[in-house]
């Protein structure tokens, strides 16, 4: 069996290739980064680390990468003899990979089991967003292609640090995992992957993990920035971070308890084990790391407005949720882009309320808008 990955960083190799390992399938990553590509090549083995308790070490072996800016035909035949290809990119990159998956669909011989194809990302219906690029760019030929290929969404969580400098290839993790994937496009034939569970309905794992852990990550993130924190455990330590951290995922619990009919019992022990996960001190996380592209964060169906403006329609709480997104408004990175772009923004000539709709998607009209408004009214005042 053989599984070619998009993106052969951290996250790449540290879970998803894992696993894919462990399942028994040859890796084949692809990449961009030719520094990479080449150490990867140059290897036989590389360590997963487990950090933290009950964490051990992992040895990854029959890998090897392709350049697909430089290399994109042997590519094609790589994912035209795959058994399963999966991504790690990033959502606003599915659009560039898209071309390479459809032409390796192009190259499958017809007789071929389907191709499965898996966005692992931190987005919901990932791998519908990866299906509507490869649809599009094919056009009417996709009638022809369709069997050839089938598509199943993903919900991915594993913390997977900046990496310690000098590890070469080898990975440091989070012991915790979980990567559950809807079965019904395998028809009973799924791919053969030990960790990963099969469900009928995704969209409560999906939503439990963004707006749990992501939204948590994040918020930790920014309200640690704020009160001089480096680090996501240092950060959590501080009673003033953590109260309103706690507050934010009891508000996203009490929307999945809504939507979903989760057992509030159950996301209560889910929101311990989320923080439990954030304080590990074997995981020097930053909250510059976190905490970058603070605009995607902001947007309107992300970690922070998403759960806000659902619950705010139904008249659940959002306080916290609010204040988290308050404290992004302050998170200044040099080295971030986006992080520039929002203060320069936010320092010039923009109405706050235009502002704020431009930034999180959301209308006037919204129920959740006004509080949005406010928080933006706040920050430009104060950089102004």
């Amino acid at each position: 069996m053989k599984a070619v990955h998009f993106g052969a960083g951290n996250i790449g190799r540290g879970f998803v290739g894992l696993l894919l390992h462990e399942g028994g399938y040859e890796l084949v990553f692809s990449d961009v980064a030719a520094p990479l590509v080449d150490a990867i090549n140059a290897a036989d083995r590389y360590t997963v680390h487990e950090a933290g308790p009950g964490g051990v070490d992992h040895v990854v072996t029959g890998f090897r990468a392709v350049n697909s800016a430089t290399d994109p035909e042997r590519l094609t035949e790589e994912i035209a003899t795959a058994d399963v290809v999966t991504t790690a990119v990033g959502p606003t990159v599915l659009r560039f990979v898209a071309d390479n998956i459809l032409a390796g669909i192009r190259a499958r011989e017809a007789g071929r089991p389907p191709l499965q194809v898996m966005a692992c990302e931190n987005a919901i219906d990932a791998t519908d967003t990866l299906r509507a690029e490869i649809v599009t760019k094919a056009g009417p030929e996709w009638e022809h292609l369709a069997n050839r290929a089938v598509f199943a969404n993903t919900a991915v969580d594993r913390i997977v640090p900046a990496q310690p400098p000098g590890e070469g290839i080898d990975v440091t993790v989070e012991p915790f995992f979980e990567w559950a994937i809807e079965q019904e496009p395998f028809q009973g034939e799924p791919p053969h992957i030990p960790g990963a569970h099969f469900v009928d309905d995704l969209a409560p794992y999906i939503e439990r993990k963004l707006f749990t852990v992501n939204t948590g990550h994040a918020a930790t993130a920014y309200l640690g920035a704020r009160a001089g924190a480096t680090t996501i455990a240092e950060a959590l330590a501080l009673p003033e971070v953590e109260s309103v951290v706690r507050e934010a995922l009891e508000e996203t619990s009490a929307l999945l308890h809504s939507v979903h009919g989760l057992s509030e019992e159950d996301l209560a022990s889910y929101r311990a084990t989320i923080l439990d996960r954030f304080r590990n001190p074997e995981l020097p996380d930053t909250v510059w790391r976190v905490g970058r592209q603070p605009l995607r964060k902001l947007s309107r169906h992300e970690r922070f407005v998403g759960p806000a403006a659902a619950s705010a329609e139904r008249g659940l709480p959002t306080t916290a949720l609010v204040s988290a997104m308050a404290a992004a408004l302050e998170f200044t990175d040099v080295d971030d882009e986006q992080s520039r772009e929002l203060q320069a923004r936010l320092a010039g000539t923009e109405e706050p309320e235009d502002l704020a709709a431009d930034v999180t998607g959301l209308a006037p009209e919204d129920a959740l808008f006004p509080a949005v408004r406010a928080i933006f009214e706040a920050r430009t005042a104060a950089v102004r």
